[in-house]
């Protein structure tokens, strides 16, 4: 067909007047009957490549999708191009039996250029029997890294296609997928039977994503909260784990009149239906949801994308965030990081075969690695994708808008590539780091690298820095990861020459991601000045009672004023640990203080400040149950089992709760287990001390039981501060 006849075509059906990159070529090469693979970023355009040669060609088109969700709006969107509805149809278990001989006379009668069929329908005996009679153009598959155990979404059905195939009928395939390695795209191909097969490969930069990671705190979820409502009304989808953190979650929001509902595969098949379409139709504005959503999702404004866990593979990650802004617009990618959640995504895998659970191990560490890297994000990840980019600064990501310090890294790159070298180029990352700093494992061990002449040349610098040196090593091209031994490091041409003749190598240091990272609530908004100014207003309140300063007002509440900036006394009481008592007795001279700094130096306070807690919150009913149990005069022990906590848990509830204004009465228990010098010697030192911080009273009363010290530390502020 001439270029300017398929030009007339594409705008008769879908009214475009050119092509977007590849589709002229990859539609010319499927119209030629050629294998063809695509591999496309979200928002290339991949469906028309597939769906105007069908509309061109004799016979119908077999497209397999994994969701049956989203094939009723993909035969909608067809639809919208004809005005014969017969001319697409899918078939899978959500039709009646009438609904199907519809489609299927339709097929017989030359009207259906389009079928969408899931892997599982396709094998079902009775449709491949249907399906010998018809005339096949060519097969679609989409979403094709289902096919590889490489892939991020690996679907064990997706492996049978080939056979079915060769049982229906051979016809030209077309595999398309939006997210693939090297490794992902060969086993794609080799399954499909398509290693001849032409191939369209396309950048997978997109320049209007934003990439950004935060620290995960105990706070994530108040933090989303202030996020969404400072981008008010615009679209976005929200990735968690657990369906049961997608329901907790997506009520916490509505709570906080956010129009969001929840989306995950043990909804049933209506109420996933409804929701998909509230969010397309924008009834919604925020969908939470399991990956079970958005696999082909054809919704062009979604404006951000959050990952509330850090996602099991790069691929996924690419997948996922490339949902937003798929019309070029804004885009922005948030990912929370702790490493509590990398533990918990390793546990998950236990269980599985051995081959599987090495396979999800290395991919979580490429992700780890990507989170915790302080390198411009769309490098990092444009370089996993095999594709090189070479802009020092992209100014779309974290790292690049707020860089870190380079600092000169050459004689630990060599370091690193005489490791490689020694270890015979046959080993991955872990490996090397652990002869680097000279650590005895099992494998150095077995393979006898402890006698290595390297073994422990960089035993004076900590494995994370490592770590950084190999990831940069391979950005510049002096290493490179095999393709098909997946994760072993090979050295490069360039690699053997800065060797011999060392070179300035400048890397950036990762970031460090500390267990308590999870447990502190973030301070990057931190007003510095006003925390300051709070401090002195703080003290003064205390010499005007004759009270220690922590017992006014603790530095965490102090810290949580000078982010989120509260006027009034009801903004003042969404701050953790403002009681009432306490907004009504400080409050008119803290929001005084606020306002003006506010006023002086231009502030824009966040907007609609406060953040609700869920109605249903669970915490709340335990800490209720802990007041109750504590009127009653039961003991401690008892309590903790009581409420399925162990005792240091308990105490944590139970600061909380004296922390937030409530008094509790534990005499009843401490004259019972405590001696009554101890119990004197521990209240003196709170009654002195200038801060209530456990570390430094552990320091100070050392020869006591640190629970003892927290218990006591409870009494004095219960008694004092409340």
């Amino acid at each position: 067909m001439e270029a300017r006849n398929l030009t007339e075509q594409l705008k008769r059906y879908f009214g475009f007047d050119t092509f977007k990159g590849d589709q002229e070529a990859i539609i010319r090469n499927v119209l030629a009957g050629k294998d063809t693979f695509v591999l496309m970023p979200t928002g290339g355009g991949k469906s028309l490549c597939y769906q105007l040669p069908a509309l061109l060609m004799e016979g119908t088109a077999i497209v397999i999708s994994p969701l049956i969700a989203l094939m009723k709006n993909q035969v909608d969107a067809i639809r919208m191009v004809s005005e014969d509805d017969g001319i697409a149809h899918f078939i899978n278990s959500s039709l009646t039996k009438a609904e199907i001989d519809k489609a299927k006379a339709d097929i017989r009668d030359g009207r259906t250029k389009l079928l969408y069929v899931a892997p599982e329908s396709l094998t079902k005996e009775e449709n491949v029997d249907f399906l010998r009679t018809v005339k096949i153009s060519f097969y679609a598959v989409d979403e094709a890294h289902c096919i590889s155990e490489w892939g991020h979404d690996f679907r064990p059905e997706y492996r049978k296609i080939r056979p079915i195939v060769q049982n229906i009928g051979v016809a030209p395939i077309i595999a398309l997928t939006a997210t693939a390695t090297d490794k992902v795209r060969g086993d794609i191909m080799k399954n499909l039977g398509m290693v001849g097969a032409t191939e369209f490969k396309s950048s997978f930069n997109r320049p209007n994503l934003y990439y950004g990671i935060r620290t995960k705190t105990a706070d994530v979820d108040k933090d989303i909260v202030r996020f969404i409502r400072q981008h008010q009304g615009k679209s976005g989808i929200i990735y968690c784990l657990s369906r049961k953190k997608v329901e907790e979650l997506a009520e916490f929001l509505q709570v906080n009149k956010i129009n969001a509902k929840p989306y995950h595969a043990g909804m049933d098949a209506q109420q996933r239906n409804e929701t998909q379409d509230d969010f397309i139709m924008e009834r919604i504005d925020v969908i939470v949801a399991t990956i079970a959503f958005g696999m082909g999702i054809d919704k062009p404004d979604v404006r951000f994308v959050i990952h509330y866990d850090i996602p099991k593979s790069l691929e996924g990650y690419y997948q996922e965030t490339g949902r937003a802004g798929r019309d070029g617009g804004e885009g922005l990618c948030i990912t929370y990081y702790a490493r509590k959640d990398l533990q918990k995504l390793e546990k998950f895998m236990e269980g599985k075969p051995l081959n599987e659970q090495d396979i999800g191990r290395q991919l979580l560490q490429e992700t780890a690695a990507y989170a915790e890297s302080s390198v411009c994000r769309r490098k990092m990840l444009l370089h996993y994708f095999g594709e090189t980019y070479n802009v020092e600064n992209c100014g779309n990501c974290d790292n690049c808008l707020h860089p870190h310090e380079r600092i000169e890294a050459g004689e630990q790159l060599v370091k690193v590539l005489k490791v490689v070298r020694d270890v015979k180029e046959n080993f991955k990352i872990p490996h090397i780091v652990d002869v680097l700093v000279g650590r005895s494992t099992e494998e150095v061990l077995a393979h006898k690298h402890n006698q290595l002449a390297s073994f422990g040349i960089g035993d004076d610098t900590p494995p994370r820095f490592w770590n950084a040196v190999i990831r940069q090593g391979l950005l510049a091209g002096y290493l490179r990861k095999e393709v098909e031994n997946y994760g072993l490091i090979k050295l490069t041409n360039p690699g053997w020459l800065f060797m011999r003749s060392p070179q300035p190598f400048y890397i950036i240091e990762d970031r460090d991601f500390t267990d308590a990272d999870y447990e502190l609530a973030s301070t990057a908004a931190l007003d510095e000045t006003l925390l300051a100014m709070l401090r002195d207003l703080r003290r003064s309140i205390a010499r005007r009672l004759n009270k220690a300063p922590y017992l006014i007002f603790q530095d965490s509440a102090l810290e949580d004023m000078a982010t989120m900036y509260p006027i009034t006394i009801e903004e003042l009481l969404n701050i953790q640990g403002i009681s009432e008592g306490k907004a009504k007795r400080f409050g008119k001279e803290v929001c005084a203080l606020i306002a003006k700094h506010c006023k002086e130096n231009e502030i824009d306070r966040p907007d609609n400040l406060r953040v609700r807690s869920s109605a249903k919150d669970n915490k709340s009913k335990l800490k209720v149950m802990i007041i109750q149990k504590i009127d009653l005069k039961v003991d401690l022990e008892d309590i903790a089992d009581a409420c399925n906590l162990e005792f240091e848990e308990l105490l944590d509830e139970m600061e909380s709760i004296v922390y937030c204004g409530m008094k509790l009465n534990i005499d009843y228990y401490l004259d019972e287990m405590m001696d009554e010098d101890e119990l004197a010697d521990i209240y003196a030192y709170f009654e002195e001390a200038e801060t209530d911080d456990l570390d430094e009273a552990l320091d100070e009363l050392s020869d006591y039981d640190e629970d003892n010290i927290r218990l006591v530390r409870i009494k004095f502020y219960s008694e004092n501060a409340n």
